[in-house]
């Protein structure tokens, strides 16, 4: 009825578009952090965020922030909404990965 390799080709080119849209995100939150809140933006290593020198606790600290909605009571609603459209589009993110894995299985089955 279908093939299981051109299902997860599929699956894996969905999923790495919304990695890219997730980061494209990310970059935006970022340069809206510097201006409206620069002690977020520093807690969160802003500055190196997406460079090799990165500080991985500071980083992740920023995923916790996301994902415990730590952004609700924040003073400016544009970062809210960006926050919220990022904690969904990483919960699709990973579905969809999950997804991939489940489909690798199959095909190696």
């Amino acid at each position: 009825m279908f093939s299981t390799t051109a299902l997860f080709w599929a699956v894996c080119l969905i999923c790495i578009i919304n990695m890219i849209r997730y980061f494209s995100s990310l970059r935006v939150l970022l340069s809206i952090l510097r201006e409206s809140d620069p002690m977020l933006y520093q807690a969160v290593d802003g500055n190196g965020f997406f460079k090799t020198h990165g500080q991985f606790n500071k980083q992740f600290r920023l995923v916790r922030y996301i994902n415990s909605q730590g952004y609700i009571n924040h003073h400016n609603p544009d970062i809210v909404l960006l926050c919220e459209r990022m904690r969904k589009q990483f919960i699709l993110t990973g579905m969809l990965c999950g997804v991939v894995l489940l489909c690798l299985i199959a095909m190696m089955i």
